[in-house]
């Protein structure tokens, strides 16, 4: 048996552009995508804090340090500059897989710089 379990989260990034005229995804800082672990074509799932929308596209690789958080495309339409999002990335496990298991939690203040990166399942008291 598998299991779909959390592989990695950006929490409660900050929405820095909408670029309605690309082709699509979301473009991430160099920096967050390594301290997540997430890879360039990555599928992700993203949650917009301040509307609801939930919606899937890929990772494309943005300038290291830019602290960018891009979403591009149809996605653009989704959200406003300013709104608080999670980026999320799911991964299939085996069960002798989940012994060792541990998602990566990025969390970031509102200009994206990291604040934390812990591999502990976070709550409320991170808001």
């Amino acid at each position: 048996m598998t299991f779909d379990m959390l592989y990695s989260k950006i929490h409660r990034a900050t929405v820095t552009d909408a670029n309605l005229n690309y082709v699509g995804s979301i473009t991430i800082d160099e920096e967050l995508m390594q301290a997540s672990h997430l890879r360039v074509g990555q599928k992700v799932e993203i949650v917009n804090v301040n509307n609801g929308e939930r919606f899937a596209t890929y990772v494309i690789k943005g300038k290291a340090g830019s602290k960018d958080m891009c979403l591009n495309g149809a996605a653009a339409r989704k959200v406003e500059i300013g709104d608080k999002i999670i980026v999320i990335a799911y991964a299939t496990y085996e069960e002798s897989e989940l012994e060792n298991y541990k998602p990566t939690v990025v969390l970031v203040d509102d200009k994206n710089n990291i604040t934390c990166v812990t591999h502990e399942l976070v709550g409320s008291d991170h808001v």
